[in-house]
């Protein structure tokens, strides 16, 4: 189970389940392809039903009659505290691991691993700062509120950030005293073998996580549909999200879901024009466009825009893209030789629908899955890669007049998960912002994200947050407890009983049905205050 170091050395992996490492039941493994050289740098286990069977299996044992339910909150946070500290001491070693299957700039990936670290750090002062409520009711009782875990959970993590998402959905489903099955994406699993490897060493019990690789729609389909799992966490395409929602409605289960977007980064005209300039290209070309809030779509006020382009295109020129172990590189692989031919797809249909191709557009000769920086003009927002999230390093350049049109077109699409302003003018950015129809925005920025802000979006991007307290919420019951004070009975069938005496008190519990004409045929909810 060490990481991938040497380039030809092939490592075998396997997938971890109720505490120990086995192959998949039948035996089938599949490759891990560097994105950069097309090379195998690893095989895994093909899972399938049967495997993801006995991660259930053994999840719901460890859920209902494990130790972990019993461990405290305080033993769950230093759990998580030592997950951080194992992944701050192997950062590089997980951070090359992560570009190597999957291609991202290794400065990146170190990045990735110190958010991973600290989403379990976070989690872990959340654990033990809960607090249920204490409710004032009309009645002699004792009533409050608390949260419990929701129980079996399981995340399907997506191919773009592998150890953070698996972070994401694993540190607050820990929190909150559940278990958790993963489900990594089939074309970048290794650092999530890694993950698994590092719960073992800190003496998670055994079932409480579990790591299994193979197709989404068949380990997924399974997850997504048991009854003994309780709640699914998804992150990825609108589609698949539709299917797991559909599947898990058949048992009611709890869905969270992510669903990426397509998401406007509106430039105003009195905007800091270097500024702007350097939000756009990160927007769109950080991780090669593989990022579900990429701002994809690119506003710019028409009093600027031939000046903007001029100059966005210039930068875009400039952007090396290498190696993503080289340090001199500024943009990598895509992940896939089919998410290169989507994006090369999306290309053509820019093309056919009429949009003006200004730079970019064609895969990089030489090894690997390296496509150009990319960006479309005359693009009218109603075309198709305006609408339809590419997830690669493309872009399309809109003019708008009026704040109210660039309000318009932001608001125009299906999804809503982000969006950034750009101007020096504060009141403009809140109304702009404001109006904006996505859950994650940004004034004078791009992608900037924190641990403890929730993270989700309107519309199709998906329903839930993630991380923040609010993130926390989404893997707990809420649970209303009433303790009666009176010791006395509830007193609904006394009516031969004797009357209290005048004057006396008689507590809500004890109250008889409504008994004026007015309330003739209602059924009992308590005590019509005229009916006492």
């Amino acid at each position: 189970m060490a990481a991938v170091q040497n380039k030809t050395e092939v490592k075998h992996y396997q997938i971890y389940v109720d505490g120990g490492w086995s192959d998949a039941a039948d035996g089938v493994t599949y490759d891990v392809v560097d994105p950069s050289s097309e090379e195998v740098i690893a095989t895994v286990p093909r899972a399938g039903r049967a495997d993801a069977e006995r991660a259930v299996r053994a999840a719901r044992e460890a859920f209902d009659h494990g130790p972990w339910r019993q461990t405290s909150a305080v033993e769950r946070a230093d759990l998580l505290r030592m997950v951080a500290e194992k992944i701050r001491e192997r950062a590089e070693d997980l951070a090359r691991l992560e570009t190597r299957q999957m291609g991202k700039l290794f400065a990146d990936s170190l990045i990735d691993m110190n958010d991973a670290a600290h989403t379990f750090d976070y989690y872990a002062g959340l654990a033990v700062e809960q607090h249920g409520q204490t409710l004032e009711v009309p009645a002699a009782s004792m009533s409050m509120v608390v949260r419990e875990p929701i129980g079996v959970t399981a995340g399907i993590t997506p191919w773009n950030f592998p150890v953070l998402m698996a972070a994401w959905k694993l540190a607050p489903s820990l929190a909150a005293g559940n278990v958790m099955i993963l489900k990594p994406a089939s074309v970048s699993p290794l650092t999530s073998l890694e993950l698994a490897k590092i719960f073992d060493e800190v003496g998670l019990p055994k079932g409480v996580v579990q790591v299994i690789t193979g197709p989404g729609g068949e380990v997924g389909d399974y997850l997504a549909s048991s009854a003994d799992v309780d709640m699914v966490a998804f992150t990825g395409s609108v589609e698949v999200g539709k299917h797991i929602m559909r599947t898990g409605a058949d048992n009611v289960k709890k869905v969270g879901l992510e669903l990426g977007g397509k998401s406007p980064n509106i430039v105003f005209a009195d905007a800091d024009f270097e500024a702007a300039i350097d939000g756009a290209l990160i927007g769109i070309f950080a991780g090669a466009g593989e990022v579900c809030s990429a701002g994809s779509r690119l506003l710019v006020e028409r009093s600027l825009y031939d000046r903007f382009v001029g100059e966005l295109v210039s930068r875009a020129l400039a952007i090396k893209v290498g190696a993503p172990l080289d340090e001199s590189s500024e943009m990598g692989p895509l992940v896939s030789k089919q998410q290169l031919e989507t994006v090369q797809s999306y290309v053509e249909i820019g093309l056919k629908e009429g949009a003006n191709l200004v730079t970019g557009g064609h895969r990089i000769d030489g090894g690997g899955y390296f496509f150009e920086p990319t960006i479309f003009i005359d693009v009218d927002n109603d075309m198709r890669i305006a609408q339809e999230e590419i997830f690669g390093p493309v872009l399309v350049v809109i003019p708008f007049e009026t704040e109210a049109e660039a309000i318009r077109i932001a608001n125009d699409t299906i999804y809503g998960l982000a969006g950034a302003v750009w101007t020096k003018d504060v009141t403009r950015a809140l109304r702009v912002v404001k109006a904006l129809r996505a859950g994650i925005t940004w004034v004078n920025t791009y992608h900037p994200t924190y641990s403890e802000a929730p993270w989700g979006g309107y519309k199709q991007s998906g329903v839930g947050r993630e991380l923040g307290t609010f993130g926390l919420d989404e893997y707990q019951e809420v649970k209303q407890i009433n303790i009666d004070l009176t010791d006395e009975p509830l007193g609904v069938y006394q009516h031969g009983k004797e009357k209290p005496a005048p004057g006396k008190v008689v507590p809500l519990s004890e109250r008889r049905p409504f008994a004026r004409a007015e309330h003739a045929g209602e059924s009992w909810v308590g005590s019509c205050r005229n009916c006492r």
